[in-house]
């Protein structure tokens, strides 16, 4: 490490890490997590009776020589808050372990109330110094076997280097079964000049990723899990799920891939008459080596799976072995190579006319040969003949045609390399040919697919040998993956992984060049070698044997198998350890020892898919798919973390850019297309699944990834944007700022009050919840956050889409006060309010609770902003229920900028809503036409685009009745003596249910007498019929009062006249509404606005009560002063 750290001492009691002796050292607590301090007793007595009992304090003096000779980090997935929502840091607010600690001295008195959350910079270092390094690897579970009860053994420091530790395996994992298996045919179809653009592209590819990887490696520790770790962690839960479910699928896959290579070694090259199946037609060879690797691979991967299970550290011990074969593999080519320009090896092709014999079942490539003077037929002869005799009937192709024979490894001096250069793709079944020999073509080209031809096996053009290609440099995660047994990381990682790429891309682009130059071309395009009596094509190259690179090429096989089925289970339970995806829970356990069992047996399971499949070349592009995504989104995540400049971004790795993760991304986007669009749209979907899966019912993460911090630059960006102006009318939704009312266990009182917003809001536009706690934040804290949770939960049982916000305030009404001024942000406010009718403000003791409502109505009219009132929110529709055939009331007395004709349109977008029917009622005024207000009406509807019944009421203008002067009596003298006598609460009760009761005796009374007299609008259009009726008003109240005054009661004399004419108003439109809607299912009506003068505020609830009397679900409308409705497109 390159930091130094040195303890300071704050007395002569601590001990010191001497510059000169421990450079990178610090002091450590002989028992840290043990009450290495002394225990909070709260007094200075018992800290000192605990240092008697012989328990160390940190400021007692320590012994110098205990330190530890580097810092360690514990890189387990779940530990230290990688799988709580809640980042939560070992070395701060972490006070688990310490809660027996107190702080014993007086130095640092100022901050000794602190410790609990802010720990001394010493007992920081401590911590530091005891945070391991060591992964969930093979090597930990084998040694968690050993141990005994609590004891843990002592933690070994990491000691591995970059070349041990980065470069070896990286190189073991990248070159392996295609570099053997497949690329001599590699370069004999696609030539040398697109060979080496297929490398070129693929190396391009990985060498980018490895830079955006090394910056995201050296930022901070990667813990097990590798790749999805530093995905999941740079941009999210969900992208890290769906890219690590496709990483672990391509690891699993891979297995695969190198499964069946292992048998096809063993089968081609090894032991071919270990076949269970043999092919009696030549045709029927395909199918039965198929048949042959599905039961031998599977075999192999049970076996495989078994040594796995029993104990990987005979993998991890072997590990060296593989990658010595090949290595020594790859020096058998070079070395080859150089032979053949000094004495190349004699593998003679048999050719008749141009096309290549398979050499299996004749030793001379001669149709005819002198023994003692006789000519006879070979065995060559005989496979194109009815029979060995001279004058049999041969193939027409065979007798027009001579047998040649050519050499297949020329050497490197021979020139070959100028036929070698170009392509030679072709289709199924197409004859392997020279086509610089002169041969002269048979008549029945039918049936050559019968003759030992040398033929393509499948067929071939250029992206299908991408994406058999791409799989041959995958691996360099392995670094990466490793980076707990390193003894510097962040360091290592970057050089080794970079040097590992440039190595074996210069290897395979040699191999390209020399594989074109020295062999022949007819022999390159031999995939199996049939041509050279079976050899594997490399091989023929090797020296000193062939059977060199046989062996060593099937053990590396045998090597990377293993260790994929030993690091897919791992990764797999990783991802599962994370929580993120819950159906994945269960292989999260394994084995007493960490061993990962269950997911074992599910990656053996999806193994065998790939072995069922059985050919290399169809498995190699599956696996490139999933390689590929994974790589796509290590670029994008180097990419946003650049980008956004987030403060934690801060890797030690410099030589990255964004434009180049940019370019690494689109290449590895266009590798996905160009090897197989349509397993690219596949793997594409796949991710995308488990995506939405995991944001809809994953856990929720805070890992603090790029894309909540792309988010975050976004959801300013937009606000910006939003405050610049006012949305435009066509634009306009409600934006609701709920009221919320809680109980005394800070439970919601009227969950059906966001049952309601959600069916207004239906998810989009603003939700913010609010609710107003009376006292100080300091001691209301506890009570917030308890609010807040249950607010949560019932938004989340309701399905409220929004925010919630808990306010503490000295009084409840500056509480509301605050939320309506400051709740949203920037352009993203509400400008709506919907609250609860307090129904019980009769019954209470306390006033200030209608009071408060009528204040809070106020200021949404300073605020100009809308207000909806619920009353008898109870009673409302939940989001699980579906109103049958009904109607959805207007009542449209006063303009108020259009919400009356919004709120129904949006409600009945909901399923609970949408069988209701809308009607909107007005009212006309008395030199109105209202069968023409009636067809202005529905041609205002029209081009609203909104669909409803109109009716027009007309409202009779009767003189008021005794009935309405006894209303008021009663209201005034209830409202005098409340004001006089501090009633008790049961007093009030009795007192209401009296006035109730007379109300109702009075009323039945009235309603017996018939009515009439001429109609009255109260509905105004313009300003000009505003001045009109208010001038009429006057005058029609002052007739009334004065042909009143001879009928009146003495009692009567002294009302308000003004509390007489609002009670008639209410009594008449109350009477008309019931009348009209008491069946309706929802009614929507005009809320008049509070007094001037608040001397008359308990007259205004009781106004508002009799309008409302009779109705069940009744939604008070207060518009904001502004159109919110346009007939424009």
């Amino acid at each position: 490490m390159s930091e130094r750290f040195v303890v300071v001492p704050v007395d002569g009691g601590v001990g010191v890490a001497e510059e000169g002796e421990h450079s990178d050292a610090v002091v450590a607590d002989p028992a840290p997590d043990t009450g290495g301090s002394s225990s909070s007793s709260g007094s200075a007595g018992g800290a000192a009776e605990e240092k008697e009992a012989g328990e160390d304090s940190v400021f007692e003096q320590q012994d110098t020589s205990a330190v530890v000779p580097i810092l360690e980090y514990n890189r387990e997935p779940n530990k230290y808050g990688d799988g709580v929502p809640k980042e939560n840091s070992p070395f701060i607010n972490n006070t688990d372990n310490d809660k027996g600690n107190s702080y014993d001295g007086t130095n640092m008195a100022l901050f000794e109330e602190e410790m609990d959350s802010n720990p001394m910079v010493s007992s920081l270092l401590n911590k530091l110094a005891n945070y391991t390094n060591l992964t969930q690897g093979a090597q930990e579970h084998e040694e968690a076997e050993d141990d005994e009860g609590p004891k843990k053994k002592a933690v070994k420091s990491p000691q591995m280097g970059t070349f041990m530790g980065v470069y070896l395996p990286c190189l073991q994992n990248i070159l392996g079964v295609i570099l053997f298996l497949r690329l001599t045919w590699i370069v004999g179809t696609a030539g040398i000049l697109e060979s080496l653009a297929i490398v070129g592209l693929c190396c391009s590819c990985t060498m980018l990723t490895a830079i955006s990887m090394s910056a995201i490696a050296t930022n901070g520790v990667v813990p097990a899990g590798g790749s999805y770790y530093m995905i999941s962690r740079s941009l999210g839960p969900e992208f890290g799920g769906a890219v690590g479910l496709c990483f672990y699928l391509g690891t699993t896959f891979a297995g695969s891939m190198y499964i069946l290579g292992t048998i096809e070694i063993l089968l081609t090259y090894i032991v071919p008459k270990a076949a269970i199946f043999v092919a009696e037609k030549k045709e029927d060879e395909a199918d039965a080596l198929l048949n042959n690797m599905r039961v031998y691979g599977t075999c192999c991967l049970a076996l495989m799976a078994v040594v796995v299970f029993v104990g990987v550290k005979y993998v991890n011990k072997l590990a060296l072995v593989f990658l010595a074969c090949v290595i020594l593999s790859i020096l058998a080519i070079y070395a080859g190579v150089i032979k053949t320009i000094f004495e190349p090896p004699d593998f003679p092709v048999c050719m008749l006319g141009n096309r290549t014999l398979q050499n299996h079942n004749f030793d001379r490539c001669l149709k005819t040969e002198v023994i003692d003077n006789v000519t006879v037929t070979t065995k060559l002869w005989r496979l194109f003949c009815d029979g060995p005799e001279i004058n049999a009937t041969c193939n027409e192709y065979f007798v027009n045609n001579n047998v040649t024979s050519v050499q297949g490894i020329p050497g490197l001096t021979s020139g070959v390399i100028s036929e070698n250069m170009w392509s030679e793709y072709g289709p199924l079944a197409m004859l392997v040919e020279n086509k610089k020999l002169i041969a002269v073509g048979g008549s029945d080209s039918a049936q050559d697919i019968y003759m030992p031809y040398v033929v393509n096996d499948i067929t071939t053009f250029f992206t299908l040998l991408v994406g058999i290609y791409f799989p041959s440099v995958t691996g360099i995660m392995a670094g990466s993956n490793r980076s707990g047994d390193l003894r510097d990381a962040q360091k290592s990682i970057p050089i080794g992984t970079i040097l590992a790429i440039a190595t074996t891309s210069i290897i395979y682009i040699t191999c390209v060049v020399l594989f074109g130059a020295c062999i022949e071309g007819v022999l390159l395009r031999d995939k199996f070698g049939d041509s050279v009596k079976g050899n594997l094509v490399i091989g023929t190259l090797s020296w000193p044997s062939p059977w060199v690179i046989v062996i060593g090429s099937f053990f590396s096989c045998c090597g990377a198998g293993l260790q994929s089925l030993t690091g897919a289970p791992r990764l797999l339970q990783a991802i599962a350890r994370d929580g993120i995806v819950p159906f994945l829970q269960v292989f999260g356990h394994g084995k007493a020892n960490g061993e990962p069992t269950w997911a074992l047996l599910l990656t053996a399971g999806i193994c065998e898919i790939g072995i069922l499949i059985a050919s290399l070349d169809a498995v190699a592009p599956i696996l490139s798919m999933f390689f590929l995504m994974c790589y796509l989104f290590v670029n994008l995540a180097c990419a946003v973390q650049t980008l956004l400049r987030t403060p934690n971004w801060r890797p030690r790795f410099k030589y990255y850019h964004w434009a180049l993760s940019f370019l690494g991304m689109s290449l590895c986007l266009a590798l996905m297309f160009i090897s197989s669009w349509y397993y690219a749209i596949v793997a594409m979907a796949i991710a995308s699944c488990i995506y939405k899966y995991i944001e809809y019912r994953g856990a929720e993460k805070e890992w603090g990834d790029g894309i909540r911090g792309l988010s975050l630059n976004a959801a300013r960006y937009a606000l910006i944007r939003l405050e610049e102006a006012p949305p435009h009318t066509k634009n306009w939704r409600p934006q609701l700022l709920v009221l919320l009312n809680l109980d005394s266990d800070q439970g919601v009182k009227h969950p059906r009050l966001l049952s309601l917003t959600t069916q207004l809001k239906a998810g989009k536009g603003l939700t913010i919840v609010g609710n107003v706690l009376e006292g100080t934040y300091l001691t209301k804290e506890a009570e917030a956050k308890k609010a807040e949770q249950n607010i949560k939960s019932s938004m989340s049982t309701e399905r409220t889409k929004g925010f919630c916000h808990v306010v503490v305030s000295s009084n409840l009404r500056d509480g509301f006060s605050h939320l309506i001024q400051s709740a949203g942000l920037g352009g993203m406010k509400h400008n709506t309010v919907l609250m609860a009718w307090p129904g019980t403000w009769r019954q209470s003791n306390d006033s200030q609770s209608w009071k408060n409502f009528i204040e809070t109505v106020r200021e949404t009219t300073a605020a100009h902003q809308a207000l909806l009132v619920a009353k008898n929110v109870d009673s409302f529709p939940t989001n699980q229920d579906r109103l049958g055939e009904g109607t959805i009331d207007v009542w449209w007395v006063v303009h108020d900028g259009g919400m009356l004709m919004l709120l129904p349109f949006l409600l009945r977008q909901h399923k609970v809503w949408r069988k209701c029917k809308m009607r909107i009622f007005t009212v006309a005024q008395m030199d109105d036409n209202s069968i023409q207000m009636k067809k202005d009406l529905q041609m205002f509807l029209y081009h609203l685009r909104l669909d409803a019944e109109v009716e027009v009421v007309e409202m009779h203008d009767n003189d008021i009745s005794a009935f309405t002067y006894e209303k008021t009596l009663m209201m005034e003298q209830r409202s005098q003596m409340l004001k006089q006598m501090q009633l008790s609460r049961t007093e009030r009760e009795r007192e209401a249910q009296l006035i109730h009761d007379r109300n109702t005796a009075s009323h039945a009374t009235i309603n017996d007498k018939a009515e009439s007299g001429p109609e009255r609008v109260h509905m105004t259009w313009t300003k000009d019929k505003l001045f009109t009726e208010r001038n009429r008003n006057r005058e029609c109240n002052a007739n009334v009062a004065v042909r009143d005054l001879f009928n009146m009661k003495p009692e009567w004399e002294s009302l308000n006249q003004s509390n007489v004419r609002r009670m008639h108003t209410a009594i008449k439109l109350n009477e008309v509404v019931v009348n009209k809607s008491q069946g309706a299912h929802l009614v929507l009506l005009n809320m008049p606005g509070p007094p001037k003068n608040r001397g008359g505020d308990e007259n205004y609830m009781e106004f508002l009560e009799v309008l409302l009397e009779g109705l069940n679900r009744v939604l008070l409308v207060r518009g904001g002063g502004r159109e919110v409705i346009t007939i424009y497109s």
